[in-house]
């Protein structure tokens, strides 16, 4: 399980990004690459890391459910993601 300090710190780089989004396009169809370096580098959307929101793990993230494999499985076997079943055969 991640650090709570890692996961706030993604928490605060999704804010950033939300924040100055609309700026970044404005100053990128623009061409202003000199005012664009001067905005917070963790405003920029690759700076922000995909990580499970429930255990902060950043690998086997599941992008359509936000979360890690294992998480995923644990929750489809509960029954509580909809639509989501095991499957057999």
């Amino acid at each position: 399980m991640a650090k709570e300090s890692v996961k706030a710190r993604n928490r605060k780089r999704q804010r950033l990004v939300a924040r100055y989004a609309a700026k970044r396009a404005k100053l990128k169809e623009a061409g202003n690459y000199l005012a664009l370096d001067k905005l917070p580098k963790n405003s920029s959307r690759v700076r922000v890391r995909h990580i499970c929101r429930e255990t902060g793990r950043p690998r086997g993230y599941m992008t359509r459910f936000g979360v890690c494999r294992i998480i995923f499985r644990k929750w489809a076997s509960e029954g509580k993601i909809p639509g989501v079943k095991k499957a057999s055969w």
